[in-house]
């Protein structure tokens, strides 16, 4: 079922298709926003998807891209990509969501990209459920983590020159949701965006689907690579210092109006919210210093994909402050203000706008 608000302008997305550009962050290495109108609980248009790249995308080359599968696995094997649509394909529409994401808006402003609230995108992902690799390799019953390792390479310079890589405990990469993906909204997945093969885990930061999958290592410890360590938590009001950042925290968008635009008297209220510890149990708006009350929302097709929602308000002339705040079916629900850490991560701090009414 659609929503009921008569939100949508006709013609309206087509114009917005004709001036719509991503938003450069950082010049050194790809990092480009997706502007916030056009989040939809459908995919979004790969050219709108915003881009983090920590180092330079490799070349994919003219050979056929393989990763291999090691370690603590009985039949370790590389496989192609051909090899892996031989074990059959699922098509899954997912948030993902950079780490940083509302970096900019902490104050403070922490270490790392700048990121507004760009650096959010909303994708159809083809390829092969990660559990059917592992049912044809073997792991070991003593494997407590896997070990994925792009393709792509730089230096860091408390650490030296080294490969992207990451790690999901056994319990996360033997679950439903990973998949290894070959597939963006039914074309092949761009090399910008990890082409021609990545991880993708559902639920998750960014960080975890490893773009430019070359390897998957299963191993009997835990893994401490740089990349791991890196994404904890310091300093943060409610989270333990050192606790790993992980699943995405419930976060809700106003995707219409924009901010600091004009509008009648009638307004429309547009987001989309979207959660890693489940689906969206509801969405709250509050106009200036009113009441909060419950915006309409639309269908929830997956457990980690975006939910659409919509509200209608009169409000008289002048200017106005609109907030929207979702709560998710475990009871997680968005902060006030934002949660300051040292490293800008998990900023889902109620979204607000301003618009004045004419």
């Amino acid at each position: 079922m659609g929503l009921n608000c008569d939100l949508r302008i006709k013609g309206g997305r087509l114009e917005m298709d004709k001036v719509r550009k991503m938003r450069l962050i950082r010049m050194d290495e790809l990092n480009a926003a997706s502007p916030l109108g056009v989040l939809r609980a459908e995919p979004m248009a790969v050219g709108d998807f915003f881009v983090r790249s920590i180092f330079g995308g490799p070349d994919p080359g003219t050979t056929p891209w393989t990763v291999s599968v090691s370690g603590r696995v009985e039949n370790p094997q590389s496989i192609s990509i051909d090899d892996l649509k031989a074990l059959g394909e699922t098509t899954q529409v997912v948030t993902i969501e950079c780490a940083g994401n509302g970096r900019q808006l902490m104050d403070p402003l922490p270490e790392g990209v700048p990121w507004g609230l760009g650096a959010a995108s909303v994708g159809e992902f083809t390829g092969v459920p990660l559990r059917r690799v592992f049912d044809l390799v073997g792991p070991s019953d003593d494997v407590v983590e896997f070990v994925f390792t792009g393709a792509d390479r730089g230096t860091i310079n408390a650490v030296g020159e080294l490969n992207y890589a990451f790690s999901l405990d056994a319990d996360v990469a033997l679950g439903d949701g990973p998949a290894l993906v070959w597939g963006l909204n039914g074309e092949s997945l761009p090399v910008e965006h990890g082409g021609p093969l990545r991880l993708l885990v559902p639920g998750h930061y960014g960080m975890t689907s490893v773009k430019w999958l070359t390897e998957i290592a299963a191993i009997d410890e835990p893994y401490d690579g740089y990349f791991k360590e890196r994404y904890r938590f310091f300093d943060h009001p409610g989270m333990p210092d050192g606790s790993r950042v992980d699943r995405i925290w419930v976060r809700s968008l106003i995707t219409t109006p924009d901010d600091g635009s004009e509008a009648g008297k009638d307004l429309k209220l547009t987001g989309v919210a979207w959660s890693g510890h489940g689906p969206i149990a509801s969405v709250a708006v509050k106009i200036d210093s009113g009441e909060w009350f419950q915006a309409e929302l639309g269908r929830q097709e997956s457990e980690y994909g975006p939910v659409e929602w919509c509200s209608q308000a009169t409000l008289k002339p002048g200017e106005h402050s609109i907030a929207a705040r979702a709560t998710d079916e475990a009871g997680n629900t968005q902060p006030m203000t934002p949660p300051w850490n040292q490293r800008g991560f998990a900023n889902n701090a109620v979204h607000r706008i301003q618009v004045t009414i004419i």
